[in-house]
């Protein structure tokens, strides 16, 4: 029996079979649970065709988290491919001008640039939970994906402010949904190649850096590592874990020069 088996969860940003989402349901679906995925706008067709790949190939659902009517239709949405509890969302959504919040111009980035980005990549975190909270049963399991944001990066910019505020509301998610069951999450990265690491100008360099430093090194071709801790958090081995970020990064983070 699989650590997952019986329950229920939404994977959310599965775009290509490169990406940690993709992996997370993979291997979420491993682990015997039933999956859903999302993605929205152009990049549907994207994760329609990659879904192909797992067996059984999952429900697709269009969520853009910044529409409050596809946030409110949820549940809805939910019910519709046949979820009536839901056990678990991984938010593995954020976005960034890579124009102007990306790159090394964060002295001039406008705010418009700066709030989309604030508002897809860290507030969404919870307006996502809020919407699928009617669905959440006894307890339920949140967990975000960030490039550990309490230092700067270079090229990072303003995507690293952003990641600083989705850490910090995921423990304010669960101080506040902790009394109901919830248990809100974030696992924290080394660089993998995904498309969103792709458009980060420069994030090549990333690779230099874990090369030369990470303990345990790092291959950053394989999202397998983070999609295991996700995983892990998803399920009852973790049942008083909560507010808490879980570095997967091969122990970068523990060390100096």
């Amino acid at each position: 029996m699989g650590i997952l088996e019986g329950k229920t969860i939404l994977v959310t940003g599965v775009t290509m079979n490169t990406s940690i989402a993709y992996k997370v349901a993979e291997i979420a679906q491993a682990e015997g649970a039933t999956v859903v995925v999302s993605n929205f706008g152009r990049a549907m067709s994207l994760t329609n065709r990659i879904v192909k790949r797992l067996d059984p190939a999952p429900a697709v659902l269009e969520l853009d988290v910044t529409n409050p009517e596809h946030l409110a239709g949820l549940p809805d949405a939910l019910r519709a491919v046949g979820v009536e509890r839901l056990d678990g969302v991984v938010h593995s959504v954020a976005y960034a001008n890579p124009e102007t919040a990306l790159g090394g111009g964060f002295l001039t980035t406008p705010f418009e640039d700066v709030s989309i980005a604030v508002h897809v990549s860290a507030y969404s975190l919870v307006s996502l939970t809020m919407a699928c909270k009617p669905l959440f049963g006894d307890s339920a399991s949140v967990v975000g994906l960030t490039f550990d944001a309490r230092i700067s990066w270079p090229h990072y910019d303003w995507m690293g402010v952003a990641k600083a505020a989705l850490e910090s509301a995921s423990r304010y998610l669960a101080r506040y949904l902790g009394p109901e069951g919830v248990r809100s999450n974030i696992v924290a990265a080394g660089p993998i190649d995904t498309i969103a690491k792709k458009a980060i100008p420069g994030a090549t360099s990333f690779n230099d850096i874990w090369g030369g430093r990470a303990p345990l090194g790092w291959d950053e071709s394989d999202a397998t590592p983070t999609a295991k801790a996700v995983v892990a958090l998803l399920s009852d081995w973790f049942p008083k874990t909560s507010g808490e970020m879980i570095h997967v990064d091969g122990g970068l983070h523990s060390t100096g020069a």
